[in-house]
């Protein structure tokens, strides 16, 4: 069964249970659930899920992708898809697809997301999509192994970074936390 909203909204709170100031940001959220928006569609443009990949190395290093079309450095995530189940697990499959490093050699570190953050995607005229939010539920994960094929169509580069460079404050803090 698809990722659903009810599994988005107990996530949510479930979250908000453990990081009660992160509500502020997280309560339009909550609004979009409650008006029943569907925010597993990418065509829902006032925000949709998008599950994310921390993947910390044994030395605490963390693993940067280069996004082809933003053409930044950021943690491999990216939409949800029909047959994603559960957010953990559409993060885990994100992490594989763009890194092709095996679901098999990949442990969560939880079923609870380190950080879920809300952030502006621009326009893309060539996928007819205005600017829109995503809303992005960040798991960490561990790993020995390294980037075996990158998604060439999404990815330009991938590199091993120290924690301490990620630049969202508050999941940093969280990563050096939990990496601790």
């Amino acid at each position: 069964m698809p990722i659903t909203n009810d599994h988005i909204r107990e996530i949510v709170h479930d979250y908000l249970a453990f990081h009660p100031d992160d509500k502020g940001q997280l309560t339009p959220i909550l609004g979009l659930l409650d008006a029943e928006a569907d925010l597993t569609s990418r065509k829902e443009f006032r925000g949709h899920a998008t599950a994310g990949a921390i993947l910390a190395d044994p030395v605490s290093r963390v693993l940067h992708i280069r996004h082809l079309v933003l053409d930044r450095w950021l943690l491999p995530g990216g939409h949800l898809e029909h047959d994603d189940t559960r957010l953990v697990d559409a993060a885990q499959r994100e992490l594989s697809e763009e890194t092709g490093i095996s679901a098999s050699v990949v442990v969560p570190a939880g079923s609870r997301p380190l950080h879920i953050d809300v952030h502006t995607i621009p326009a893309n005229d060539a996928k007819s999509e205005p600017e829109h939010r995503h809303i992005d539920f960040r798991y960490l994960f561990r790993t020995a192994a390294d980037v075996v094929e990158l998604q060439t169509e999404e990815v330009t580069a991938a590199a091993w970074r120290d924690a301490d460079t990620i630049e969202d404050e508050t999941l940093r803090t969280r990563v050096l936390k939990a990496l601790r």
